[in-house]
């Protein structure tokens, strides 16, 4: 908070003292009300949501979302309370856990998976691309509006060979699997989870599963689609049946494809740039949300591969 609007606070006793302008205090006054009224009827907020809220609270976004795809209608009004602010945003859960979007990124892409049948977000590790989609396809089905999750991504080996590993196909494949898992069981309790695994509700799988396959009532992610050659992104995008939706997440300067091959996610921009219905949310390491250290290493990795490329 302090960081966010230029002030300094500090406690003593029950007390919290503000020190700063007087816009800055009344803004820093009105926050850690709402904050305490909303951390007194059991809303957890973690200390990265603040600095969002905070901003949130006192901006209005733009009209439009920023790429390719159809006009989209403008967004909703910036929230006029800390309440209203997380309320507005993706339950995961019963027990009152809450995905808060940390930048404006984030809140167009949730936005736009809101109103798009097939969204497709591109950006560099970090920034909430899989987990953001994760949550609102929990919601959709905690709400009823799918009747099943599916979840895919290809087994590319990153450096290592998949052969080499131990174990038959699903235990190859596993680990290529983990994140997916990872964010699932942060956000819902893990025996909750694996009961709709067992079930097939929510299916984790390698894209090669997905072939010859039509997907009714679903919400489908496809994660680290970077890693898509053009024959499998194609495949992918076919797949969608009557009353799914899709969402698509890769960082296109991480391809670990055999060099020759191109990549679906870097083609798909080009080929549906055109299509009504398709959007395109870029994301930047400005929207990076995990510790502050990645944003400083993602910043650092584009400035050497630009100035390693301006000297080729």
């Amino acid at each position: 908070m302090e960081e966010a609007l230029g002030i300094k606070a500090s406690i003593r006793g029950s007390k919290v003292f503000l020190h700063g302008s007087e816009k800055s205090v009344n803004k820093a006054e009105r926050f850690i009300k709402e904050f305490y009224l909303m951390n007194s009827k059991g809303f957890t907020i973690s200390p990265e949501d603040v600095k969002f809220a905070l901003k949130a609270l006192e901006d209005t976004p733009s009209n439009d979302f920023p790429d390719q795809g159809e006009t989209t209608p403008p967004q909703e009004a910036a929230p006029s309370s800390l309440k209203e602010f997380f309320l507005s945003n993706i339950p995961v859960s019963s027990k009152k856990k809450f995905i808060v979007p940390r930048s404006d990124a984030q809140k167009q892409y949730i936005d736009a998976i809101k109103q798009y049948d097939m969204v497709i977000g591109i950006g560099p590790a970090g920034t909430g691309k899989t987990y953001l989609a994760m949550a609102m396809a929990i919601n959709a089905l905690l709400n009823k509006q799918v009747s099943r999750i599916i979840l895919a991504r290809p087994a590319v080996e990153a450096g290592e060979k998949l052969g080499f590993l131990p174990g038959d196909l699903y235990e190859k494949v596993n680990p290529y699997l983990r994140p997916l898992y990872d964010a699932l069981f942060d956000m819902m309790e893990t025996e909750k989870a694996y009961q709709l695994i067992e079930k097939g509700i929510i299916e984790i799988a390698p894209l090669a599963f997905m072939r010859g396959r039509t997907l009714n009532d679903s919400f489908i992610i496809l994660d680290e689609a970077q890693n898509t050659t053009s024959e499998q992104m194609k495949m992918y995008l076919t797949r969608l049946g009557f009353n799914s939706k899709t969402v698509i997440t890769g960082d296109i300067t991480q391809i670990d494809l055999p060099p020759g091959k191109t990549s679906g996610l870097v083609e798909v921009g080009k080929i549906l740039k055109d299509i009504k219905g398709v959007c395109f949310i870029h994301f930047s390491d400005k929207d990076v949300v995990r510790h502050k250290l990645v944003q400083e290493i993602v910043k650092a990795y584009e400035k050497f591969e630009k100035s390693r490329s301006d000297k080729q």
